[in-house]
């Protein structure tokens, strides 16, 4: 099971390369469930929508921002992953820690995010 949490993890972090509302929805239909909800230090979004507005202004802010997970191990329906916050060319621009919580189903019910944030 956990090599599909992963798959269902990997899933969620390439929603937030995509540039349209349509691909996010598709994505999110496949690897979330409907009361997922996700937090970090900059917002708490609790419905699709409110996620797909957070990730759609970090696009407004860093157009080519993507995430690669650097590590992932999870086990009882919980996982961490390490991640960096990449440009285009590459270039790590960022750091971080993610926590999720995944249904019986393998869907996830939260993502949790951890970076230091200078603001």
């Amino acid at each position: 099971m956990n090599a599909d949490l992963e798959k269902t993890w990997e899933k969620y972090t390439s929603a937030w390369k995509m540039t349209n509302r349509a691909d996010r929805l598709a994505a999110f239909s496949e690897v979330l469930a409907d009361n997922a909800v996700y937090t970090d230090p900059l917002v708490r979004a609790t419905s699709w929508d409110e996620l797909i507005n957070y990730m759609e202004n970090l696009r407004q802010q860093i157009p080519s921002a993507y995430f690669v997970t650097t590590y992932f191990m999870s086990h009882h329906q919980k996982s961490i992953a390490n991640w960096e916050m990449k440009t285009q060319e590459n270039i790590t621009i960022g750091t971080g820690i993610s926590y999720g919580e995944y249904d019986d189903r393998g869907k996830l019910i939260s993502m949790n995010g951890f970076f230091e944030n200078n603001s």
